[in-house]
Order: C-alpha cells, then sequence, then structure tokens
C-alpha cells in the first residue's frame, strides 16, 4: 500500500464509532519505520501536530482508520518528530535518493509499505522527472538496512540504481 492513498483518509475511534479526524501525513523513524498518523489540526500558529501513535491503530483499509480511542490522540512538538511522509521540514518526499558512490537516482515521490508486514517501510517509488515518468514510467527501490536518511537526501548503497524496478502496485497486503 502507498502512503499517498492514506493520506486524507477519515480515522475513527473504535469506542463510539466517532470520526476524529482525517490523515494528513505520517511520522517515519530513521529507520524507514511508520511511527505514527498526523492528523488534521485546526491551529496554524503552533509547533504542536495531533499524533496517534501505530500502535493504537486497530486496523486500516482502503476507506479509513480506526484506532483504539480518542485518548490514543497526543500532541506532539514538531521539532521533536524525526521524519515525515508529506509536511515538515525533515519531510520524505520529494527528498533526492543518492547513493553513497554519488549516483543521483531520482527523488522519492512515493512510499511503499506492506499491510502484512505491519509498519515497516519496504520500497521507495522513485521518480526521475516528469519527462522519465512519462516515457519509462516510476520505478521503485526495495528497501534494505543500509538505507540511511539525512537532512538532504535518502542515502541508498552502491549499485541501487541496478536494483530498481518498475512501479507496480504489488505490495498490497
Amino acid at each position: 500500500m502507498k502512503l499517498q492513498d492514506m493520506i486524507g483518509l477519515a480515522v475513527f475511534e473504535v469506542e463510539e464509532g466517532q470520526e476524529i479526524g482525517k490523515i494528513v501525513d505520517f511520522v517515519v523513524d530513521s529507520s524507514l519505520t511508520i511511527t505514527g498518523i498526523e492528523l488534521e489540526s485546526k491551529s496554524f500558529f503552533t509547533n504542536h501536530v495531533k499524533v496517534v501513535a501505530w500502535k493504537d491503530i486497530v486496523a486500516y483499509g482502503e476507506d479509513a482508520v480506526m484506532i483504539a480511542s480518542k485518548e490514543s490522540i497526543q500532541k506532539e512538538d514538531t521539532d521533536q518528530i524525526p521524519h515525515t511522509y508529506l509536511l515538515g521540514k525533515n519531510k520524505l518526499k520529494d527528498l533526492q535518493v543518492v547513493t553513497t558512490t554519488g549516483t543521483i537516482i531520482g527523488r522519492i515521490s512515493d512510499v511503499y509499505f506492506d499491510q502484512k508486514m505491519g509498519n515497516t517501510i519496504v520500497a521507495l517509488e522513485i521518480s526521475d522527472g516528469l519527462v522519465t515518468d512519462l516515457i519509462e514510467g516510476r520505478k521503485w527501490l526495495p528497501c534494505s538496512e543500509e538505507i540511511s536518511i539525512s537532512e538532504d537526501a535518502v542515502l541508498v548503497p552502491a549499485m541501487s540504481e541496478e536494483r530498481l524496478q518498475k512501479a507496480i502496485n504489488i505490495v498490497n497486503g
């Protein structure tokens, strides 16, 4: 499943079945594990966001995400969030992907995770620019333990460009 496909999904709490918001982003740690979801927030001039830890998600699907209760929602300081997918200062989307030998292989356009594996990111969808995307299609790079995230790029092992595969939605659980 792609993270982009989950942006905007309604979030319900199981206790009363009440809709509590919509997903606007995902919180990701430096080992490419999804640690939580960020919910829409009404206030614009604050450095806090509403986050639900991944462990408090009871179920998720194509139409909605179910969380244990309203108590699962925590306020997080944006400076304490290591990485996000879509928003914020340390976002993964559009970050350059560079091999350790200095080859730029593109930018992150989406992130795949396997529902059967829980919250582990299994692949990065890579864009090499609009023209290349139209002609060849986007590619995806399977994740490995050697991948590291910095402020300016995602560093991948040498020869990763040879591991790129045609992006097809095969990671649906």
